[in-house]
């Protein structure tokens, strides 16, 4: 039986031993807001190499039981993602979470893993508030999004979508969860 308040554990990605789960994973339909429909594993390998080189950007699996059950990239929008579209303050961090496709959903298990995650990121205490930025049309991640604590700030033209720049700071957290970090 599944658990539908799983506590997580989270590891950094391996770019060439997961490169098959998050092909999988990120060329999904389901997962068509990730924009990788099309990427061959080798595309999958290179991006996440690309990522574990990078100092501003980092990829990490929720793990379950020891097994990758979500994906997290967390970056500093000072220097990835959001530069010329935004003035990050100090303590910015950047965000992207993805939920595999799944034929058997846990009522609740993805909003379980959003808020794992900010507990995770503010567990850093440099960390005094969370960027995001998905795709306006992306109505599921909006409703997650406000379930723990972010504000809406504004649209944003990015290269590849139009986004609604978020943000959540600990406090907003804390009182939008009960989650104390």
């Amino acid at each position: 039986m599944t658990s539908q308040n799983p506590t997580f554990t989270f590891r950094a990605v391996d770019p060439l031993r997961d490169a098959g789960l998050l092909h999988s994973w990120v060329t999904h339909p389901k997962a068509a807001f990730w924009m990788m429909q099309d990427a061959r594993l080798e595309d999958v390998e290179r991006a996440y190499m690309e990522i574990a080189a990078d100092e501003h950007h980092h990829a990490l699996f929720g793990l379950r039981h020891g097994e990758p059950v979500f994906l997290i990239e967390r970056y500093d929008p000072a220097h990835r993602e959001l530069v010329g579209l935004h003035e990050p303050l100090p303590g910015d961090v950047g965000m992207h979470f993805l939920t595999p496709a799944t034929d058997t959903p846990v009522h609740g298990f993805t909003r379980s893993v959003i808020t794992a995650i900010m507990a995770h990121l503010f567990t850093d205490p440099s960390v005094e508030r969370v960027v995001v930025e998905p795709d306006v049309r992306n109505k599921a991640v909006h409703a997650l999004n406000e379930a723990v604590g972010f504000v809406p700030d504004r649209e944003i033209e990015k290269p590849e979508k139009k986004a609604l720049l978020s943000f959540c700071t600990r406090e907003q957290f804390f009182a939008a969860t009960g989650v104390a970090v």
